[in-house]
């Protein structure tokens, strides 16, 4: 029996990503991939099901096998990078909300920190849908990436699920913040209301040694990670 309506409900999350991870049918360039978080191995077989037998475009869909570190399981969708692929990606898209329940999905391009709704007009200005356009549109991101903004780091991996971002290293308890803003650092100090913790010494030294050689500061409850003038912005958890 296939799925049906909210079948899902409270199994999917509802930010997903695009063209975060390799494609194991072809090139990178010539095809997108999505990624959805599932909160168990079942619903996500289940959705991989629903995927293969409802959308004849679709050129792989599969699931990890077992828990990533983020405490989720992964469905990867694979879709020819053409003309049509935010209309694909888009009635995909119509099909998951109706068996998740979910009215509010949103996508982050290429581990972007910033989600966007997944509106069509959005997907048409951040999916590049013709394969020369793909490694511009890629390297314009390249910054924006959360992995890559933390390359400096001492940290073994960096997870975005939803607005939880999770960091571990080895031997050392993982430090969870929760995303509020990320951009130009001149930008984002401008847009702080609050001001500076002269307390938030000892926790700055904590975090410079768990990261690394990273310009932290803290003004009210909301640090500032700051890497070649980028910055991130988030509340302890």
């Amino acid at each position: 029996m296939g799925l049906r309506e909210n079948d899902l409900k409270h199994m999917v999350h509802n930010v997903f990503e695009i063209d975060s991870f390799k494609s194991k049918m072809g090139e990178d360039e010539d095809i997108v991939t999505l990624s959805f978080s599932i909160r168990d191995k079942a619903p996500a077989d289940d959705l991989v099901k629903f995927l293969e037998g409802g959308y004849s475009f679709i050129l792989d869909a599969d699931s990890t096998a077992g828990e990533q570190s983020d405490g989720t399981y992964k469905v990867f969708v694979e879709l020819e990078r053409n003309r049509h692929i935010h209309e694909h990606i888009f009635e995909v898209l119509d099909g998951i909300k109706k068996i998740s329940g979910i009215d509010d999905l949103k996508f982050r391009y290429y581990k972007n920190f910033k989600s966007k709704d997944a509106t069509m007009e959005n997907l048409d200005a951040h999916i590049p849908k013709d394969p020369n356009n793909y490694g511009m549109t890629r390297n314009q991101t390249t910054m924006e990436n959360y992995k890559n903004f933390f390359n400096n780091s001492y940290v073994d991996s960096v997870d975005l699920l939803e607005n939880n971002l999770t960091i571990k290293k080895p031997y050392a308890d993982p430090l969870v913040f929760e995303f509020i803003d990320f951009g130009n650092y001149t930008k984002i100090l401008e847009s702080i209301d609050s001001g500076f913790n002269i307390n938030a010494y000892p926790e700055i030294l904590f975090l410079t040694k768990y990261l690394g050689n990273y310009n932290i500061s803290k003004y009210g409850d909301k640090l500032i990670f700051e890497n070649e003038g980028l910055a991130l912005v988030v509340k302890r958890k």
